[in-house]
């Protein structure tokens, strides 16, 4: 999915405290007349990421239709995670692939991508997530994944990375971890205390207690919110072996290792300077880098306008 904004403002990838609740604020896509509302989680004020995610818009439930026309993404992949409904994914790789909830879309962008994201008026909820990739990886030739059957066991969906001794087939580029989990009662789930993690409820009504570090358990409680208000998360620092979640409904569990790179974030652009931030506009503008979705029936997405000031890499602490 495309941030829309006409404006968009500088991502800046930096860091907070730890134990955070995460609001998300609300933003239209498509501008006053909006095909559907979104909760951005991250980049986040307090915290702009979670490992290597370093982007979360969760939506709905949400009667509406979904025209996200062609537009370019670098330096990331993309996750499409649906609770409900049913999206189109079309990319000028060549790939064209209906999403349907408990199934991956996942797209590296790498040195240049671009796609368009459809669904007919439908009841929509779920999740689009990006992950930045690392220096080593953000030039690689732009590819497509969609996996149907997913490692699956007590509850525990693995969409990327492992957990709990389960290990999604999608390809990760750093040590992180996205899953989906169906709590009912009491559930304990295993944490690698290498990662930092991020808690949201997708559906409820729920709580969370009990997240443990290597030196002994930490009581924490966690929000209570209404069925399909996804609008916190709940950032874990590292050290944490295990979290128990309690209630009933399901969970999006993301974490990985601190991302340590600067980064520049504007738009759907994932850089190291705004020079390059600048010659990827100009290229989608101007250029054939990012190619054609040639099954797309409209106009491209255009470009907004750099801002002003100079974009600026920025590390997790400032």
């Amino acid at each position: 999915m495309s941030n829309v904004d006409d404006h968009p403002e500088e991502l800046v990838c930096t860091a907070g405290g730890e134990g955070e609740v995460l609001t998300g604020h609300r933003v239209a896509l498509g501008g006053p007349r909006a095909m559907m509302n979104v909760n951005r989680v991250l980049p986040n004020r307090a915290r702009r990421m979670v490992g290597a995610w370093c982007f979360l818009d969760s939506y709905g439930p949400e009667v509406c239709t979904m025209r996200v026309p062609p537009h370019p993404h670098t330096g990331l992949q993309t996750v499409t995670w649906l609770v409900e409904g049913d999206v189109l994914h079309q990319d000028s790789v060549g790939s064209v692939q209906r999403v349907l909830p408990g199934q991956l879309n996942l797209m590296t962008a790498g040195r240049g991508i671009s796609h368009s994201e459809e669904s007919p008026r439908t009841l929509l909820h779920g999740v689009q997530l990006w992950v930045a990739l690392p220096g080593s990886d953000r030039h690689v030739a732009p590819h497509f994944e969609h996996h149907a059957a997913l490692p699956d066991e007590g509850g525990v969906r693995v969409v990327m990375g492992a957990l709990g001794g389960l290990r999604s087939p999608a390809t990760a580029y750093t040590p992180l971890v996205c899953a989906e989990i169906a709590v009912d009662g009491k559930l304990e789930v295993p944490l690698d205390p290498a990662f930092e993690h991020g808690v949201l409820w997708l559906t409820g009504p729920h709580s969370q207690t009990g997240p443990h570090s290597q030196t002994g358990p930490h009581s924490q409680t966690g929000p209570t919110g209404q069925p399909g208000l996804m609008d916190s998360l709940r950032y874990l620092a590292p050290g944490r072996t295990s979290l128990t979640l309690a209630g009933s409904g399901r969970v999006l569990l993301i974490g990985g290792e601190p991302f340590a790179e600067q980064l520049v974030m504007w738009w759907n652009f994932v850089a190291r300077t705004h020079e390059e931030i600048a010659a990827y506009r100009k290229e989608w503008a101007e250029g054939s880098l990012f190619g054609a979705v040639d099954g797309f029936d409209g106009d491209r997405l255009p470009a907004p306008a750099l801002p002003n000031a100079r974009l600026k890499a920025r590390g997790r602490l400032g």
